[in-house]
């Protein structure tokens, strides 16, 4: 077995939105890291997600928010139908200001997940990401830690930040408990469209409800649609092949699903059609401190939150992170002068100074995360009710309540770097 040990300063699990926002976001403020991901390129599973109003303050943060701007539709609003009666149950505007405390409304798009992941990564410098490198033990030594890799090499650092989702080494190595299964599960699919068609959403944000499952279909621009299907599910679901999720989709989505819908399903190519189990991490193990961080390392994005995507927040809180994180670190890193020198000179000092600012990063998220996850989880089992009763409730009474919800999660502002 190859043993060569190398250092680095920061090392970062995960090439995922967590992952590069953090390593950008450093980098922006004059430090470095060393992002190492299991897979031989960026992870692209799930298409696309919505992109809420602190999404946008945080990729503003990073200086690439309107490069994204200029290649997604800004969504007008969201309409929710329920598919037992075929009536719209409720419709709420993103754009109109009084809709917003503060006014001027919120900016909602459907961002592409390879796209992002791109444009995070061309920012980078050349050699920040280091794919094929499948972190397999950690270790301490001294005030630094031993990264032990998939090919016999080690790295040691003085940072170690776990974003690598919601099966984390990181996670693992502070105690965090393993996300459970809820119960539920999700089919993904991504639709395109010619020049000369037209998917007929306009600019809305189209949401189903029916008997256990719930579905929505997402406009990213005028030729691309991102939709998903959710279900209950008492078991975890065993992998399908595509054309059975596509089939398993065109057969729960109901009858008085609207017309556009049913094309958008049946115009997916079997290539742009995923399903995942839906897990979270139950929120009080969030809530503990010396959980989120533990000396000098940390857990971020899914690596920390799992949670279901009932409100839309899971990329955007991975964004949040990487921006409270990049500031927590630099805050505690860099020094008062003109030029920022780092204080990588006493390994004690810098362990201390680390961990002090992981402290302030966990103070930032423990709440924050704890909200989302728990409103995550019960607007879920809200909105994908199988009773009767429940349901009448839902769309009769609930249904604009539940939208405001997730407007309400979205005034969060990350602040800057």
């Amino acid at each position: 077995m190859n043993n060569r040990v190398e250092s680095a300063d920061i090392v970062i699990v995960g090439a995922g939105i967590a992952g590069l926002t953090t390593s950008l976001g450093l980098h922006r403020l004059g430090l470095g890291s060393l992002v190492l991901e299991t897979s031989d390129c960026l992870r692209v599973t799930g298409f696309a997600f919505l992109t809420w109003a602190n999404g946008w303050k945080a990729l503003d943060a990073l200086g690439i928010a309107d490069t994204l701007r200029q290649q997604h539709e800004l969504l007008q609003g969201l309409v929710a139908i329920s598919t037992i009666t075929g009536r719209p149950t409720s419709e709420i505007s993103f754009t109109n200001e009084h809709e917003k405390p503060s006014g001027g409304g919120h900016e909602v798009r459907s961002v592409g997940r390879k796209l992002l992941l791109e444009t995070l990564a061309n920012e980078l410098p050349h050699g920040t990401i280091r794919f094929d490198s499948k972190v397999v033990l950690i270790e301490e030594e001294g005030y630094s830690k031993l990264v032990h890799l998939a090919d016999g090499s080690v790295i040691r650092t003085k940072v170690l930040i776990g974003c690598d989702g919601v099966n984390s080494v990181v996670a693992k190595w502070l105690g965090l408990q393993e996300p459970t299964f809820i119960g539920r599960a999700t089919i993904r699919g991504l639709a395109s469209f010619e020049v000369d068609e037209d998917h007929h959403f306009g600019s809305n944000f189209l949401q189903l409800f029916g008997k256990g499952c719930r579905s929505g279909f997402v406009p990213c621009n005028k030729k691309t649609v991102h939709w998903f299907f959710q279900y209950n599910s008492a078991t975890l679901p065993e992998e399908e092949e595509p054309w059975k999720l596509k089939q398993y989709v065109l057969e729960n989505l109901g009858d008085k699903a609207p017309a556009q819908v049913i094309a958008v399903v049946k115009k997916t190519p079997l290539g742009s059609i995923i399903s995942s189990p839906l897990r979270t991490r139950m929120p009080w193990r969030v809530c503990l401190g010396n959980i989120i961080y533990r000396n000098n390392v940390c857990a971020a994005g899914d690596a920390l939150h799992p949670m279901t995507p009932d409100i839309g927040q899971g990329a955007c809180a991975a964004l949040e992170d990487g921006i409270i994180l990049a500031r927590c670190l630099g805050q505690a890193l860099l020094s008062s002068s003109p030029e920022s020198k780092l204080v990588f000179k006493d390994d004690q000092e810098v362990y201390f100074r680390v961990e002090k600012g992981l402290e302030e990063f966990a103070r930032e998220r423990r709440w924050r995360s704890l909200d989302l996850i728990t409103t995550a989880y019960y607007m879920g089992s809200i909105q994908q009710a199988s009773g009767r009763v429940m349901n009448y409730v839902r769309d009769n009474f609930l249904s604009s309540y539940l939208t405001r919800v997730l407007l309400r999660r979205a005034e969060f502002d990350c602040g800057e770097l």
